[in-house]
C-alpha cells in the first residue's frame, strides 16, 4: 500500500513539474516577444526622452489635455490649470501634481529637439 502512494506521489510531483516547467518558458518566450514588439516604435532620442521623464509623449498630450504642441498658450494654460487644481493645499494630490510636471517635462524636452533638429536642418523647406 505505502510503495503504491509512494509511486503516486511521484508521479503527481513528475507531472507538476513539468507543467510548471513549460509554463515558464512559455512566459519567457511571451515576453521576449512583448520586447521585440515594443522596440521598434520607439527612435532612439524618443525612447531616450521616454526613459528619463517616464513617460511617453502621447502619455504627456493626454494628462495636459493638448494636441498640438506647438500651441504654447494653450499647453501653458492647461499646465498652471492642472497644476493649481491638484495642488495638495487645496485638496489635490501629489501624485497628479507630479504626473502634470512630468508631462509637461516631457513635452518640453520634446520641443527642445524638434527646435535642435530644425537648428541642424535649416533647409526644410522654409
Amino acid at each position: 500500500m505505502a510503495k503504491h502512494l509512494a509511486q503516486i506521489i511521484i508521479s503527481g510531483a513528475q507531472i507538476l513539474g513539468r507543467a510548471f516547467a513549460k509554463t515558464i518558458q512559455n512566459e519567457i518566450q511571451a515576453s521576449q516577444q512583448a520586447a521585440r514588439m515594443r522596440q521598434p516604435s520607439h527612435t532612439n532620442s524618443d525612447a531616450a526622452a521616454t526613459s528619463l521623464s517616464g513617460i511617453s509623449l502621447q502619455e504627456a498630450k493626454q494628462i495636459l489635455n493638448v494636441a498640438d504642441l506647438q500651441n504654447a498658450e494653450t499647453l501653458a494654460k492647461n499646465y498652471e490649470h492642472f497644476f493649481k487644481a491638484n495642488d495638495k493645499l487645496s485638496g489635490g494630490s501629489f501624485y497628479l501634481q507630479s504626473k502634470i510636471v512630468r508631462a509637461k517635462e516631457r513635452i518640453d524636452r520634446e520641443l527642445q529637439t524638434v527646435e535642435a533638429n530644425s537648428r541642424k536642418d535649416p533647409g526644410n523647406g522654409e
